[in-house]
């Protein structure tokens, strides 16, 4: 008899699990209430210190934010926690009792018999597995949309312009490697340098960077903030020059790959991978864009959880990025590398090579019409790309602005107008500002199209970056012992998540300002106050030396 019930139970309960009414109830049960808890796994504080915040967590999982639940995703695949997204079982006991239950008898009590092993055994595995993949989902696109921001503003960092560089990729027992580059970004001289113990060479190091500096004309000294960067950024600050050479100190994340990589190795063959990272600090100075497109976005180091997310959504968001603000940028056809040109709109791996090539073989290109001549570059191609490309000294002017040559004859029209030569158009505000946009309306070419044109035609070759700027770190703070609570240090901010910001104070480890501390009113995007690589004032809170933590904030150094 007892075998018979176990059956018939057993029966019931796939009948509720399949019911799809249930399962729907079930859902909204979670959408609204379910609670996503973290527990230690016995043994393991120790090796698991670092998610000691989740050690004994709950939230509810409609409020938590996207870090929070990849933190915890994250310490469950390190085997350090346990996580959970549940209910309350006689909750949701009772959710299913009323849509199936319909009597009050022996029959009805196994009914619920059913219920209780159709929820332990079928239900809740379910819906909770149900529910950690949206919930990752959700969490995924949060953080892939934080890394997107951050990627965008890294690749629009200020860049200093075509300057002669030395660039120096800081060490203590290995020195200092130092390369000079030139207008154009080649490598031109490089040497290592030892000014810090154990060597402690620092007069010799003193005279070699004078003597560079001098014979190469150097007009700027770009320095990784790696392993001795400020104590390379002092010893640098001592030196005499027969010139002003201000001195930056560039994020160095992903040095490393790039100069180990292929591209390193075709641009650079000879030269070993000290000799390549060096320079690509230095050309990150120059032009952080042209620079930083050559490594892959993951290992620039400003994402949030980028390893844990799902990698396909995180590289067609990224490299939607990266082509986007090449685009808005504009490229040098005659200096663009292969990998730069990659990214324009209309051009690809092969097309972009194929450029490259025919420059080597016929010399720069003489206008954007050149390209035509390239390899394989049909008319879609040239459509899509030339209003990108620029032509700094071809003999029409257009070729180098965003003017598409598309419309080369509107703004020929706008010059005859004026009674004027195309080239007096360009730069002149004032006289760009008789043209009326309704005038010039075309088939082709609406409103906006012919305003966007007058503009571009005002400020041509406007570049949406702004300049460069010098950056100091406070004097005689170089590590976490050297601060203090309550010190007002400046700041840079180097990296920007959901729940706030990290901000280099010169110590090699960054610290955080919380969304709380960024300003004295309700912040719910931290790109709404700061912005990569801003230099800010920061007050010091907490400084946690075990824990290699520093607590900032922005608003109380207001």
């Amino acid at each position: 008899m007892e075998d018979a019930l176990e059956g018939a139970r057993d029966i019931i309960a796939e009948m509720i699990s399949e019911d799809a009414t249930v399962r729907n109830k079930i859902r909204f049960l979670y959408s609204r209430e379910a609670q996503v808890s973290s527990k230690l796994v016995k043994g393991k504080d120790l090796d698991g210190a670092k998610f000691k915040d989740y050690f004994d967590w709950k939230e509810a999982l409609s409020r938590i934010p996207s870090h929070r639940l990849l933190a915890m995703f994250r310490g469950e695949n390190e085997g350090f926690l346990r996580v959970r997204i549940g209910v309350d079982k006689e909750e949701a006991l009772e959710v299913i009792e009323r849509h199936v239950v319909k009597s009050r008898n022996e029959s009805a009590d196994q009914v619920k018999d059913a219920i209780a092993d159709c929820w332990s055994r079928l239900l809740e595995p379910s819906i909770e597995t149900e529910f950690r993949i949206s919930s990752k989902e959700k969490a995924d696109e949060g953080a892939v949309k934080v890394f997107a921001e951050n990627l965008r503003q890294l690749l629009l960092s200020p860049p200093l312009g075509q300057k002669r560089i030395l660039a120096l990729d800081p060490g203590f027992r290995t020195g200092c490697k130092l390369v000079c580059i030139d207008e154009k970004g080649d490598l031109i001289h490089n040497e290592t340098i030892y000014p810090h113990p154990p060597q402690s060479e620092t007069a010799d190091a003193m005279r070699t960077l004078s003597r560079l500096v001098e014979q190469y004309k150097i007009e700027a000294i770009s320095i990784g903030n790696g392993t001795a960067s400020r104590e390379t950024e002092q010893f640098v600050k001592r030196c005499r020059f027969d010139r002003e050479v201000k001195v930056f100190v560039v994020s160095e994340a992903g040095a490393s790959i790039y100069s180990a990589s292929s591209v390193a190795r075709e641009e650079f063959p000879s030269y070993d991978v000290t000799v390549r990272g060096a320079v690509s600090i230095g050309r990150r100075l120059m032009d952080p864009l042209a620079e930083l497109v050559k490594i892959d976005p993951k290992s620039i180091g400003v994402g949030q959880y980028q390893h844990d997310v799902d990698q396909g959504m995180l590289k067609r968001e990224l490299d939607a990025v990266v082509e986007s603000c090449v685009n808005n940028v504009g490229v040098s056809l005659n200096t663009a590398s292969k990998h730069l040109l990659t990214y324009v709109s209309g051009l690809g791996p092969i097309l972009a090579e194929n450029i490259v090539e025919f420059r080597s073989k016929n010399g720069p290109f003489r206008s954007r019409e050149d390209l035509k001549q390239v390899p394989r570059l049909g008319p879609k191609a040239f459509e899509q790309s030339a209003g990108f490309l620029r032509v700094e000294d071809s003999a029409n002017p257009l070729d180098n602005s965003a003017v598409h040559p598309e419309s080369y004859a509107i703004v020929e029209k706008m010059a005859k107008k004026l009674g004027k030569q195309v080239k007096e158009l360009i730069g002149n505000d004032t006289i760009t500002k008789q043209l009326k946009a309704d005038e010039f309306i075309t088939e082709k070419a609406g409103k906006e199209t012919v305003q966007d044109i007058i503009k571009e035609l005002a400020k041509p070759t406007r570049d949406p970056r702004k300049a460069a700027k010098v950056f100091e770190f406070a004097d005689g703070i170089f590590k976490m012992e050297d601060l203090r609570e309550g010190m007002i240090v400046p700041g840079i901010v180097t990296n920007i998540t959901n729940f706030g910001c990290f901000v280099d104070v010169g110590v090699k480890q960054d610290g955080l300002v919380h969304v709380s501390q960024l300003a004295n009113r309700y912040v719910s995007d931290p790109n709404e106050v700061v912005k990569l690589h801003q230099h800010v004032k920061v007050k010091v809170m907490e400084v946690d030396i075990p824990r290699k933590r520093i607590g900032l904030s922005i608003k109380e150094a207001e």
